[in-house]
């Protein structure tokens, strides 16, 4: 079977079916996870000791700012990743026709954490996050489901189920469920960026 190339289109029409890439050992790999993890947005729950550090804006939050230093960091992990080179092109090709965005946590203009993600119709897909301090990533979550909540989305799709996501809420659903739930949020017209 012939390759498909990470073009724009190719990404969204996969997004738009419940599948996304991942580089694995230097291939391009297509996954559609069953089960799927999604964090219900009316469920989001943020951890006890996480709430009063966000109120207090010890985090300045900001978005698309440094969209390449966020997917760079985010493929920068001592255990591997699954980010390549070839992945990155492709999600910044994403970004610059506003389809793939980041959250940045920056302190004293730092960039400090930060996560990224591709936004579809009324669907968020949280690709990936980052930290250099504590707590860094987790600020840009809860930034990003603000931002989701504000705007009138209805899905985020977290992929695979985690220890660290299930504090959030993350819950895994069946593929077949996940479907439904991503082709109405598909329907719905919600703008990430300002």
């Amino acid at each position: 079977m012939e390759r498909l190339p990470l073009t724009p289109e190719v990404l969204v029409a996969a997004y738009s079916q419940g599948i996304f890439p991942m580089d694995v050992d230097g291939t391009i790999q297509w996954f559609s996870p069953d089960p799927r993890a999604i964090i219900d947005l009316d469920e989001f729950h943020i951890p006890r000791t996480l709430r009063p550090l966000y109120r207090r804006g010890q985090f300045e939050i900001r978005i698309n700012t440094c969209f390449d230093r966020v997917i760079r960091a985010c493929s920068d992990r001592s255990e591997g990743t699954w980010i390549s080179d070839e992945i990155i092109g492709a999600y910044t090709q994403l970004h610059q026709l506003g389809l793939a965005h980041s959250v940045e946590s920056f302190q004293d203009t730092e960039l400090v954490g930060g996560l990224y993600g591709v936004a579809i119709g009324g669907a968020f897909f949280g690709e990936s996050m980052f930290h250099y301090r504590a707590d860094a990533s987790k600020v840009t979550l809860v930034a990003l489901v603000e931002r989701m909540r504000d705007r009138g989305y209805v899905l985020l799709d977290v992929q695979f189920i985690t220890e660290h996501l299930q504090r959030f809420g993350a819950r895994a659903i069946p593929r077949e469920e996940y479907l439904e739930r991503l082709k109405v949020a598909l329907e719905v017209d919600a703008s990430f960026a300002d």
